[in-house]
């Protein structure tokens, strides 16, 4: 059923229990549809999911729950946007034509900033700050694309010089199709804009298949979309289940191409899927990021970069360097002021000013994290800081940030992602032995060296098996710079130039332009 522009708002309000302050920021949830060919779409089934808020474990709303049935509706009103009109649709729609969009929905987003930062916060439980921050490149990453869209008129016919003067050549770059963006909790809206806008930029039509845990910020982008009138069925949103939206989606025979940010489990089976279609895949996967500190650093603020690259966003990063590599002798030194900077971060409501962590997204990852933090000691590590819940918190999904020392290779919180705040320690003596334990790892994803030696850092960072290197920081990103992994951690490259490039395919056209005739058979008997 269609709902066009009624929404339905629940009867729960958020509203923090910790203080004032927060209480005055409640936020009504609204109760959404599935957002297919411009409109409100009920699910077939009509199933829907609550939404629990982590920090204090009450259900809050719901989001539908799509099935297989409506991603054929999907699908097929994606497919219907590339060819409604042959001319006037959104596939041959110019660079310009398709900026103007990109921009309308930045502006819009721009005016629900503060709206959308609380709805992202309470649905996924990262810090306010954070969230506003996120809302801030989910605005500069649809601009950005909007450039490269209008940018992308200026290079088609791009000429090929060949070595036959009988010929021209020149490519064409054409949206790949129908593109089915599947994206994880951790940064709801933003890991899904950095997909959205890229592939709408191409002139893709596509169907965003959000997490369960959290889709709210990726459901009012539907809203978004029609108040900018963004034509109908160039971006459908599906929130549901993975194994009932996300793999349907994903072995969908109209759907050309599949691009993936979430687990290297889950990734296995996409791949599988797709492969039965020979369909393309981007695959933006896990990580065990390694922080290599050397002896000439200055310690504070390799303590901080240290924190952040593992605490930011509760921990939650893919990319996040959790194995912190140190040179035995500031080893103590460095340990001792990472406790102390430890003790120092706010662990609150994730509304309250100041939060610097909150809590994880859900009761099932908070378990796993606790488990992971649990299987560490009884494998003989330590638990140098942390690793309960913290004491003033009676509700919530909180984790203290954790820091365990006295770590091998062969333990499971070395080998394996936890995507939680917790930081794994080793030491090493020499620049090849900090090298061959940050390698150490079936993962590929993002890692940092720190050092004042400039020389140095650049031979560590050649020597890093890794997408992306951070010197004397770790976590920063750009929509400018390109992001992706190498081995565990997937392939393919999101953001910049690249992630235009995943939503286009490559047309050669060559022409005879000679007078002459071919002359490669002999000519008939006149």
């Amino acid at each position: 059923m269609a709902l066009g522009n009624i929404i339905n708002w629940p009867s729960v309000h958020f509203t923090s229990p910790h203080n004032t302050q927060a209480a005055a920021m409640a936020i009504p949830i609204p109760s959404r549809q599935l957002f297919i060919n411009g409109d409100w779409t009920e699910p077939l089934l009509k199933k829907r999911i609550p939404i629990i808020n982590p920090s204090t474990e009450e259900i809050i709303g719901d989001i539908p729950a799509a099935t297989a049935e409506d991603v054929d509706v999907a699908v097929e009103a994606a497919r219907s946007a590339l060819t409604r009109n042959r001319g006037k649709d959104w596939a041959t729609a110019s660079g310009a034509v398709r900026a103007k969009y990109l921009r309308a929905i930045a502006a819009k987003i721009k005016e629900r900033k503060p709206e959308l930062a609380k709805l992202e916060t309470v649905d996924c439980g990262k810090p306010l700050k954070e969230s506003e921050a996120d809302m801030d490149d989910v605005i500069t990453c649809f601009e950005y694309y909007a450039d490269l869209a209008e940018g992308l008129d200026a290079k088609q016919k791009a000429p090929i010089s060949l070595p036959l003067k009988a010929f021209k050549s020149y490519v064409i770059k054409e949206p790949i199709g129908v593109v089915g963006l599947i994206v994880p909790w951790n940064y709801p809206l933003l890991m899904a804009i950095w997909k959205v806008a890229p592939a709408l930029a191409a002139g893709c039509a596509a169907i965003l298949k959000p997490s369960e845990l959290a889709s709210v910020t990726c459901l009012e982008l539907g809203e978004v979309c029609r108040e900018v009138d963004l034509p109908a069925g160039v971006l459908n949103i599906l929130p549901g289940l993975g194994h009932e939206a996300g793999a349907p989606l994903a072995s969908h025979p109209h759907v050309d191409k599949i691009a993936f940010t979430g687990s290297t489990r889950t990734a296995i089976k996409i791949m599988t899927a797709a492969a039965q279609r020979v369909k393309p895949v981007t695959l933006e996967l896990g990580g065990k990021g390694p922080i290599v500190v050397f002896e000439d650093c200055d310690i504070d603020k390799a303590v901080e970069w240290t924190i952040f690259g593992c605490f930011y966003t509760n921990g939650q990063i893919c990319s996040a360097t959790s194995r912190l590599i140190v040179h035995e002798s500031i080893a103590a030194e460095f340990l001792d002021r990472l406790v102390k900077w430890s003790e120092n971060i706010k662990i609150s409501d994730p509304l309250e000013e100041g939060c610097k962590l909150g809590p994880i997204v859900s009761k099932g990852q908070y378990e796993n994290v606790m488990k992971f933090i649990s299987n560490a000691k009884s494998e003989g590590a330590t638990i140098l800081y942390g690793g309960n819940r913290p004491k003033h918190l009676e509700k919530g999904y909180y984790v203290e940030p954790t820091i365990i020392t006295d770590v091998n290779t062969s333990m499971q919180i070395w080998r394996e992602e936890v995507f939680g705040p917790v930081l794994c320690v080793k030491t090493f003596t020499t620049e090849d032995e900090a090298i061959e334990l940050a390698n150490d790892t079936h993962y590929g994803l993002g890692g940092a060296v720190v050092s004042k030696d400039l020389e140095r850092c650049d031979r560590v960072s050649k020597a890093l098996q890794l997408g992306a290197v951070w010197v004397n920081c770790s976590q920063p990103c750009f929509c400018q710079a390109p992001f992706g992994g190498v081995k565990w951690s997937g392939f393919g490259r999101e953001l910049g130039e690249w992630g235009l490039e995943n939503y286009l395919c490559v047309k050669q056209v060559t022409e005879y332009v000679s007078d002459e005739q071919w002359g490669w058979y002999d000519p008939p008997k006149q």
